[in-house]
């Protein structure tokens, strides 16, 4: 029984880590506290003896539960887009679902980690945001090493993609659309007018809007006013790389599920278009606006 205690403790002492693995892993809260109760019922079927580093060996039992998770069928599973995912208690969550899902650079991170292949998603993130070496990687997605280190690198690109303005021009970019954001999570419409073009134009596929609402809006009054109406749904966007560009994405769960693309022009946004028809979703390479600190 002591045996057994000391275990626990020794594994609890893992289990903030471990479900910030699985977390980054599959994008879901739930999905990796299942991940790392398994690797908990494996160690117990395991027990210690021979594992030199109990912290390695359970890194790598959990990312390789999450790469058999990913990899199957129901692991992209599709939830309704604008129904509220379900309320998680303090008790429940942890420093990792704020740095995951808090912040533009988090949620914008899960969108393009939901477009990797399974292995490029364990590769990428246990190297560059968990600092495992590849050594320790290649066994966990059956490569060699030379193979792991190449499925991180092209993960990276993908990851960091490449902004079409730099410099100055893009960092006025993403703060004129970041005001935007604040604005429409806020519902504040005197700020949306202040940051909107007296001739701004959305455009909108019908699939993203409401029944009865315009696809096409003119003048920022009725912009912004339309912007309003879709507050709630903003509470799942953040701002990111859109081919290039800067733009917003909406992604309960971690999910694309709408991309807004943002003209620019001075200190104002110019037009925007709401994308939501799967296909053009699909073409269009998300990425993230701020890869600092990301690692590799």
């Amino acid at each position: 029984m002591a045996g057994d205690e000391a275990l626990a403790r020794r594994f609890e002492a893992e289990r903030g880590r471990l479900r910030a693995i699985a977390h980054r892993l599959l994008g879901s809260p739930d999905q990796a506290d299942d991940a790392v109760q398994e690797a908990w019922l494996r160690l117990v079927r395991t027990g210690d003896d021979g594992i030199e580093s109990l912290s390695a060996w359970l890194t790598t039992v959990v990312s390789r539960i999450c790469l058999d998770m990913l990899r199957a069928p129901s692991a992209r599973r599709e939830e309704p887009f604008g129904e509220r995912p379900p309320e998680r208690g303090a008790a429940a969550g942890g420093p990792e679902d704020t740095a995951v899902l808090g912040d533009s650079v988090g949620l914008a991170l899960l969108v393009v980690l939901d477009r990797l292949g399974p292995a490029e998603r364990v590769a990428f993130v246990l190297h560059d945001l968990f600092g495992v070496p590849f050594d320790r990687i290649a066994p966990v997605v059956d490569r060699s090493l030379p193979a792991a280190k190449k499925l991180a690198s092209r993960a990276r690109h993908k990851v960091r993609g490449t902004p079409v303005v730099h410099g100055a021009e893009l960092d006025r970019h993403r703060r004129v659309v970041e005001a935007f954001l604040a604005a429409a999570q806020g519902g504040d419409l005197g700020a949306l007018l202040d940051v909107l073009a007296p001739d701004v134009v959305r455009h909108a596929d019908p699939a993203a809007l409401p029944p009865g609402m315009a696809p096409e809006l003119r003048g920022a009054r009725a912009v912004a006013e339309g912007t309003v109406l879709l507050r709630d749904r903003s509470r799942y966007a953040a701002v990111a790389l859109l081919d290039g560009r800067v733009g917003i994405v909406v992604a309960p769960h971690g999910r694309l599920r709408v991309a807004l693309t943002v003209g620019v022009e001075g200190e104002r946004i110019t037009a925007y278009e709401v994308i939501a028809d799967p296909e053009r979703l699909r073409r269009t390479e998300v990425a993230v606006l701020d890869p600092a600190g990301l690692g590799g």
